[in-house]
């Protein structure tokens, strides 16, 4: 599998990713979680996201014990996690916040250091400067590696900057052919129609002048967590499409929907989040095929998106 440098920096991760927030399900149903992680390292992830808020913080601790149980030393891994939701009261950046946090994780995970730290969702009560001193501190102490920000539009990404000096080199946001609204608005330009709405500032274009790296969440989802578009009747031409295209390719729709991801040049990471192992090989099988320009178009086409 394609590995990507992420923003920039020195770390290599694999173009997919996978998700860790459903681990503490697969836990409940009495499944092997070091099953999924060893097949998922085994198909060329090397890359594992999780979030401090994930099963309540089951998550971490669920992988740490599973990640016992493979073959995978820690040192061939990237684990990146997230902080900053307190569900259904507030978001907080505030620097005890982060580093307790952090703090968290690393005692849930078992390790030393996450390799990145993402802000999960813009707190409008951020203070920059509180959000750097923490990051300093979490780099100085070597606890956390690298640092980037998820669901963040470009203004308040530069908001960050103006004290933060880590690197942000990872922006998480959902993308995929069933939510492909940062693509249309920047092929809509100049035009009135819905599809030119840009409601997130060319965070397209902005992530690659940046050299940040978009990490693609929910890639298979469309709606607001309605569901999946593959094999859903609401999708017949999409799903006739990639049927299509995987019969010529040798793949599945579902290796067929994660190429469309990765044929796009911002080297965009996609976050799988399925912890059926056949979904994993299945989404990691075809990572490394390059779709044609006209083969990604007609995709693009197919799930109801239009051309100008």
């Amino acid at each position: 599998m394609k590995q990507i440098k992420i923003g920039g920096s020195e770390l290599e991760g694999s173009q997919v990713i996978l998700g860790c927030m459903r681990l503490d399900e697969r836990i409940k149903r009495k499944k092997k979680v070091s099953k999924v992680l060893q097949t998922a390292f085994d198909n060329g992830i090397n890359t594992f996201d999780h979030a401090d808020i994930y099963g309540g913080g089951k998550c971490e601790t669920y992988f740490a014990q599973a990640l016992k149980e493979t073959s995978i030393s820690r040192d061939e891994i990237l684990i990146q996690s997230k902080c900053g939701i307190i569900p259904g009261k507030a978001f907080d950046f505030s620097k005890e916040h982060i580093i307790k946090s952090v703090e968290g994780s690393l005692t849930r995970l078992d390790t030393d250091h996450l390799d990145m730290l993402l802000l999960h969702r813009p707190d409008t009560l951020m203070e920059p400067v509180e959000v750097a001193e923490a990051f300093d501190e979490l780099k100085a102490a070597g606890k956390v590696r690298h640092f980037g920000v998820s669901n963040f539009n470009p203004r308040q990404i530069q908001l960050l900057e103006t004290a933060v000096k880590e690197p942000l080199i990872a922006n998480q946001l959902q993308f995929g052919i069933a939510h492909a609204g940062m693509i249309s608005n920047g092929l809509h330009v100049n035009m009135e129609d819905g599809e030119s709405v840009d409601h997130d500032g060319s965070i397209l274009e902005y992530s690659r002048i940046k050299n940040m790296t978009i990490q693609a969440w929910s890639p298979f989802q469309y709606g607001y967590f309605e569901g999946i578009f593959l094999d859903n009747h609401k999708f017949p031409e999409l799903n006739a499409q990639l049927e299509k295209l995987a019969k010529k390719y040798g793949f599945t729709k579902t290796g067929i929907a994660t190429a469309w991801i990765n044929r796009h040049p911002a080297d965009i990471q996609t976050v799988i989040g399925s912890m059926t192992r056949d979904r994993i090989r299945e989404s990691t099988d075809a990572s490394d095929l390059v779709l044609t320009r006209e083969e990604w178009y007609s995709i693009y086409m197919a799930a109801g998106n239009i051309l100008p």
